[in-house]
């Protein structure tokens, strides 16, 4: 590609390959979109939660980029076949609602965490996945998918979970709520199980009856859905906390105050 990008009258100095890239990564700068780091993803989320107003942080992998890619980038047995793993995510394709729910749940997202990896199904679907979708990624403030992780990395998940009434969402909530309550924080509701995203609706309408500040949810594909719904509906914070949940209850992860 290289040899083909050049003049055939021009021979390229001795320059390595990843220097190319590198000059020409730099070239690229302008036409990036901007990341909130983590420190800003926890300002918000904690300004949120003072201030009583919706707050989603919601993050998109292969999962939700292959559902959104039915019928608009893919057809229904390419999804099929490259997403083997989506039934246990919580869509079994095809399944044009759950694109359809996912969509709009993005398009309501305060803060949409979005992939960086180069892996097929990540951020090289990104694009044609949001364009097929009608969704505008510059209308949307982004930060990178592994916010959940990064939020522990800095230090800041267990001040974020401190002192805040928690409804813990998912498969893993009974064991997550055990582990929290186990080191001080406050569980005020759990909702278990999830069984995919066309069991979310029923979520939506058991969170309503729970107060709370923060809502951190472990439930695949449909924890897009259940945290930008429960942070628009009931004007709280939800975090799309993924497999974290099970980090912490394996004791992976030390949580401290």
């Amino acid at each position: 590609m290289l040899e083909q990008a050049l003049p055939g009258n021009l021979l390229l100095p001795e320059v390595r390959l990843q220097d190319v890239i590198a000059l020409g990564a730099e070239q690229l700068r302008t036409h990036c979109l901007p990341l909130l780091d983590v420190h800003e993803v926890y300002a918000e989320m904690e300004q949120a939660i003072h201030e009583r107003r919706p707050c989603s942080v919601i993050r998109l992998g292969d999962g939700e980029l292959l559902t959104l890619a039915q019928d608009t980038v893919y057809d229904a047995a390419t999804v099929k076949r490259e997403g083997t793993f989506l039934p246990y995510a919580g869509v079994v394709p095809p399944d044009l609602h759950a694109r359809d729910l996912l969509a709009e749940a993005i398009r309501q997202a305060q803060i949409v965490g979005v992939p960086q990896s180069r892996r097929k199904h990540y951020h090289p679907l990104l694009h044609p996945a949001f364009r097929g979708n009608h969704l505008n990624l510059a209308a949307h403030r982004l930060t990178g998918s592994t916010v959940n992780y990064s939020l522990q990395q800095a230090g800041l998940l267990g001040r974020l979970l401190s002192g805040k009434q928690l409804l813990v969402i998912g498969n893993a909530a009974p064991s997550l709520a055990h582990v929290l309550t186990e080191r001080g924080f406050i569980v005020s509701g759990l909702i278990s199980p999830v069984r995919g995203v066309r069991d979310a609706e029923r979520v939506i309408q058991e969170s309503r009856g729970f107060e709370f500040d923060l809502a951190i949810v472990s439930a695949g594909i449909a924890a897009v859905i259940i945290c930008s719904r429960i942070a628009n509906e009931r004007g709280r914070t939800a975090l799309d906390f993924g497999h974290m949940a099970d980090a912490i209850v394996k004791r992976q992860i030390e949580l401290t105050h």
